[in-house]
């Protein structure tokens, strides 16, 4: 499967993400009939996949969630924590991020 990046084209949706959720980065891509909308936000990632034709199959969810997970270090999730919702058009995956510490100067 190849992922084509069509962000471009969806810029009404991408802003609306941008502006009404915690989103710092949203991409759209196609393959086919299935579209994949992923955001990446301080404390976790999402990845929505969408077929309206037919429904989406095991060997296409798993495809995708490792396209997107091999673009991310192991210091930034656990693998065991990523959760996924599946309806037959409609499947989504959350990917909680681990919570990085703030190094404070102390001042004397």
């Amino acid at each position: 499967m190849r992922l084509i990046n069509v962000t471009n084209s969806y810029s009404g949706l991408v802003r609306q993400q941008l502006e009404n959720t915690d989103a710092e980065l949203v991409k759209v891509y196609t393959s086919g009939n299935i579209t994949v909308i992923y955001t990446a936000a301080p404390l976790h990632n999402e990845i929505v996949i969408v077929n309206k034709k037919r429904p989406i199959t095991e060997s296409e969810i798993l495809e995708i969630r490792n396209y997107f997970t091999k673009k991310l270090s192991l210091d930034e999730y656990n693998p065991l924590d990523i959760k996924t919702s599946v309806t037959p058009m409609l499947v989504e995956i959350s990917i909680p991020k681990h919570a990085k510490e703030k190094n404070y100067q102390t001042f004397r």
